[in-house]
């Protein structure tokens, strides 16, 4: 992963920016490495808007079911049809590939204040 425009939040989503104010929202590579094999994903609607914080998505893998959250605001542009349709792919990449959503990006910039660059998480989780 291009570790300089990745920003991971404490509950191990990454929001890496696109274009201006559009970004790809996925799971870290961390939190598909503790999940296991993934045999399903629910993703949400095209259109639909989250704030930070809001649960957008489920996840479940052979050991457990989990909850992903939106580490910023936005609204959902795309969903990653090629994830949804085989989920077990998240356990196969480790790129760019991986992505969740992509949204356009509806919150203030606090919003980042508490998001870490992809390097600090690393070290957070090791």
């Amino acid at each position: 992963m291009d570790t300089l425009k990745i920003l991971c939040s404490k509950t191990h989503e990454y929001a890496l920016e696109t274009d201006s104010n559009t970004y790809l929202i996925g799971l870290t590579d961390y939190a598909i490495e503790q999940l296991g094999d993934i045999v399903f994903l629910e993703l949400p609607e095209v259109g639909s808007t989250f704030n930070k914080g809001d649960m957008f998505a489920t996840v479940e893998s052979v050991k457990a079911a989990s909850e992903i959250y939106m580490p910023i605001s936005g609204t959902v542009t795309e969903i990653n049809e090629e994830i949804l349709t085989s989920p077990e792919l998240l356990n196969e990449y480790q790129d760019e590939k991986n992505w969740l959503i992509k949204v356009d990006f509806v919150g203030d910039n606090e919003e980042f204040l508490d998001l870490m660059d992809y390097d600090t998480y690393r070290e957070e989780v090791e």
